[in-house]
């Protein structure tokens, strides 16, 4: 039976890449994800899998791209003035920038030139098959 929408759920999870690599978990943090169904809170595929839980149930689930933060996006991709990139920052480095409507998105400084700087707009999860194992502690 599924998990009606509007009810709050609370879970530990531990997500993973194909290769074991850890990239978040609720339990190193030491605090468990509380959202609400149906609500958009959290990646499609993840609330997919939590839906259909009982408490107390574990379960590992497998997400493609498509499933968790999307494909990577070229489009977002993209060069700027250099003028606009702050001097201590670096290659790699991931920082607040505005769009036109004035909203915050985090970017990673891909490359740094004399005159302009390549942003990536994507999400860092964009693109990469990801891999869950979730516990739901409770329904409420």
């Amino acid at each position: 039976m599924a998990i009606e929408n509007g009810k709050v759920v609370t879970v530990d999870y531990v997500g993973t890449f194909s290769d074991g690599t850890v990239f978040d978990s609720s339990i190193e943090r030491g605090e468990p994800l509380k959202f609400e169904i149906g609500s958009g809170q959290v990646i499609k595929g993840f609330e997919k899998a939590v839906e259909d839980m009982q408490k107390g149930q574990k379960k590992k689930v497998s997400l493609k791209a498509t499933q968790a933060y999307g494909d990577h996006n070229p489009d977002l991709v993209q060069k700027v003035d250099r003028k606009s990139i702050p001097d201590e920052a670096n290659e790699g480095m991931v920082m607040l920038a505005k769009t036109q409507n004035g909203q915050e998105v985090p970017v990673r400084l891909l490359e740094i030139g004399d005159d302009s700087a390549t942003i990536d707009m994507n999400h860092p999860l964009a693109g990469k098959d990801l891999e869950f194992e979730i516990t739901l502690l409770s329904v409420g």
